[in-house]
């Protein structure tokens, strides 16, 4: 069949909501979107880790610290789901996770600003995980199948995890005047971060017109952000904090929040490897990755062994 038929059948099939599967035929340019979408998300869960994990020993309570390792337990089982997904797109695991200890493949940016007190684990669960709902509750509808259905579970999971980081600010924000300056604190350092995890300004970003059009992407960057800071803006009023936007208010005829110019070249500088803590990602990631050889050669050398086994028999 020739390639303009393809192509035609393939966007049919998208514009009929119908989901594109492992074995159908797609254009190299959607199954490489795909996969960097795909396996970018993973790694963001893996890297997501790290920033938490370092507050479970110093969890105030019994009950905070079973939280904190239920939550860190999920967003690893989040990238496991991910990367399987990824991997039915022809690239392997092991491909991906050397690109992203090399440094090739990106991760979310909001992922190398360190956690300092107890509170940013309340913003991270409020904000952080607030923002990323807004853009994987779209993704429950994308157009690669496997993703989609990944999804789902996902979002479930990262619903609670927004409400517990909520209640967690909830609790701070009614406690001491230390514990509210805390809370204040964690909220004016996690704000801005958290509008950039949505990305460029459509204006700048070079691959939303086409993710769109294959349905890969539901809504844009700028009306996810929207949407993000038209949500926030009203929860905050029930922790009695404020947010860090001397322009933030009400626009009665858009029926939206105004909000002030994000710090576009600090996005970028994180981005390309120079925010607070991308070297500290990056090296824990690798110190993980070899320190756990040996289980990966004793799973193959297990398998192997059981495969002969079945063999001789």
């Amino acid at each position: 069949m020739p390639i303009e038929d393809l192509e035609k059948a393939f966007q049919n099939k998208i514009d009929n909501e119908i989901k594109i599967e492992p074995r159908d035929w797609m254009p190299e340019a959607y199954r490489k979107t795909n996969t960097r979408q795909i396996s970018q998300h993973a790694h963001s869960e893996v890297v997501g880790m790290l920033p938490e994990s370092n507050w479970i020993s110093r969890a105030p309570s019994l009950k905070r610290k079973a939280i904190l390792i239920a939550k860190v337990q999920d967003e690893g089982g989040h990238g496991l789901y991910l990367y399987a997904a990824a991997e039915t797109l022809g690239t392997g695991r092991e491909q991906m996770i050397d690109d992203l200890n090399s440094g090739k493949a990106k991760y979310s940016s909001i992922f190398n600003y360190p956690t300092l007190t107890w509170a940013d684990m309340g913003a991270v669960g409020w904000l952080v995980d607030g923002a990323a709902i807004l853009n994987q509750v779209m993704l429950c509808r994308t157009s690669y199948g496997p993703y989609a259905r990944a999804m789902v579970r996902i979002c479930k999971e990262e619903s609670f995890h927004q409400r517990q980081g909520f209640e967690s600010l909830l609790v701070l924000s009614k406690g001491t005047d230390e514990q509210k300056a805390m809370c204040q604190d964690a909220i004016n350092r996690w704000w801005w971060p958290s509008l950039m995890m949505f990305g460029p300004k459509d204006s700048e970003s070079t691959n939303s017109d086409q993710s769109m059009k294959w349905k890969i992407k539901r809504k844009t960057n700028d009306e996810l952000r929207q949407n993000f800071v038209d949500m926030i803006a009203e929860q905050i009023k029930l922790l009695g904090m404020k947010l860090p936007d001397p322009d933030l208010k009400w626009n009665e005829e858009k029926k939206h929040y105004d909000y002030g110019e994000i710090n576009w070249e600090e996005f970028w500088s994180v981005v390309k490897g120079n925010g607070p803590c991308n070297r500290q990602r990056l090296d824990a990631r690798n110190k993980a990755h070899n320190e756990g050889a040996w289980v990966r050669e004793a799973a193959i050398a297990y398998a192997e062994k059981k495969k002969n086994k079945q063999t001789a028999a």
